[in-house]
């Protein structure tokens, strides 16, 4: 069995040392309970935690003992971010109003983990209504980095990223709807999965507030689980990927990247190029302005329809998102027809990623902030907006595109994370990218 403790372990080796009887799964959940105790104090981490994970450990056991046959998740402690529904608990959304009302039923992603065995520890901290790119609510409060606890893990997934970075779960499920995955996990040294849309099912959970491109996906420490956990999700898995012609874009326009970044980023490409990959520097091949200029108006109008819908929720959130449903509510259905429009013409735009197999970017342009700050106001000594950390992953959420996110270097104990953009239907090809990136790793 691995030297590491169980609360650092992989699903992967957890799994084969269930499968040798070396540990059981109810050893496990207690360890990660008992490090929920000591660590969420402390990082804030969790919004909820189960009161069933125990139970479900012990049934977990039982189907290993019973030498039938076990799911590919059979005991392994997970954690869902607090915008996925998953029965028993609330679906909190950082919304005070949402965390009074208990879920009856999973939804659809949720529903198939919990089929394949997982054990569900609890739910992981966001922003309210999953749209800023920190982790910070007026129900909760504010999550911290494992490394660095005044610091964020990023958002809006940083519940999530900080309990698996920490050993308070072995992995977990997010979301990702302008890089929600992609920014929390390269903040804390963990692998993500943004999948392109409709490739992992929705549906039985919170009225969706950014279209159509807000996905589903993993988060996890090694990237055999982030295949092990899309193959539960979707039934695909890794693909070899041969020779891989990458378009490595670095900057975008005049848009500031902090040097720790850029240098991490240059490093990346010497060591996809030493894996056998012809990758080659460049520009996006795409003008992104039409699409930040209708950005923030998504998200405004998807807050103005939950609130008419749920005028509960709306009521009991914070001024900030009140003002940005008022601003939602007197757009036109010509703004959001516009915006629609822009968001289309990117998709046309993206078709066959410009005869490259994947794009790598950054998965973010500033190192962790503070934890109380919503952004960084200057990156490299530049002033930036609330996106400007944001800039290199909403696009790929309006194109409809796969994206992973991987741990690419380690600027004293603070990772960087880069990612890695394929065309539609290329998340196999990712994956087994990935695997090249990770080999010898995560044993």
């Amino acid at each position: 069995m691995s030297d590491l403790p169980v609360t650092e372990m992989d699903a992967t080796a957890l799994l084969a040392a269930y499968a040798d009887g070396r540990i059981d799964p109810v050893e496990v959940t207690r360890a990660h309970m008992d490090r929920i105790a000591a660590e969420n104090g402390r990082l804030n981490a969790y919004s909820a935690v189960s009161g069933t994970a125990l139970d479900e450990a012990r049934n977990a056991t039982q189907r290993l003992e019973a030498g039938g046959a076990a799911g590919p998740l059979n005991g392994v402690p997970v954690i869902f971010k607090d915008n996925l529904c998953a029965a028993g608990m609330p679906a909190a959304w950082g919304n005070a109003e949402l965390a009074q009302r208990a879920v009856e039923r999973d939804e659809v992603p949720v529903a198939a983990l919990r089929a394949a065995g997982a054990v569900i520890l609890g739910k992981g901290n966001t922003p309210e209504f999953a749209v800023d790119g920190y982790t910070d609510n007026a129900t909760f409060g504010p999550t911290r980095h494992p490394l660095d606890p005044a610091l964020t893990p990023g958002g809006s997934s940083g519940g999530v990223v900080a309990a698996v970075a920490s050993g308070m779960a072995v992995a977990g499920l997010a979301t990702d709807g302008g890089g929600s995955i992609r920014r929390p996990a390269g903040y804390t040294g963990l692998w993500g999965l943004k999948p392109g849309i409709g490739v992992v099912r929705r549906g039985g959970g919170l009225p969706q507030v950014l279209l159509d491109l807000e996905v589903v996906g993993p988060i996890t420490r090694s990237a055999r689980d982030l295949e092990l956990f899309h193959r539960v999700l979707t039934g695909q898995g890794a693909k070899a990927p041969g020779s891989c012609r990458i378009l490595a874009v670095g900057l975008l326009s005049d848009a500031p990247c902090d040097p720790l970044i850029r240098d991490s980023f240059a490093a990346t490409v010497n060591r996809l190029r030493a894996l056998g990959h012809k990758v080659v520097e460049g520009a996006l091949p795409v003008d992104l302005a039409p699409l930040n200029a209708v950005w923030s108006g998504i998200g405004e109008i998807g807050l103005a329809h939950l609130g008419r819908n749920d005028p509960a929720v709306l009521g009991s959130a914070a001024e900030k998102y009140r003002a940005m449903a008022r601003a939602g509510a007197g757009a036109s259905a010509v703004d959001l027809y516009e915006a629609l429009t822009r968001i289309f013409a990117l998709r046309e735009t993206v078709r066959g990623l410009w005869g490259y197999d994947a794009v790598l970017m950054p998965t973010a342009a500033a190192m962790p902030w503070p934890a109380d700050q919503a952004f960084p106001a200057q990156i490299d000594g530049q002033d930036v907006g609330p996106r400007g950390h944001a800039i290199y992953t909403g696009w790929v959420n309006a194109a409809g595109l796969p994206a992973l996110a991987f741990p690419a270097a380690q600027v004293g104990e603070m990772p960087v994370g880069m990612q890695l953009i394929a065309d539609q239907g290329g998340e196999g090809a990712l994956l087994g990218v990935a695997a090249q990136l990770d080999a010898g790793q995560g044993t």
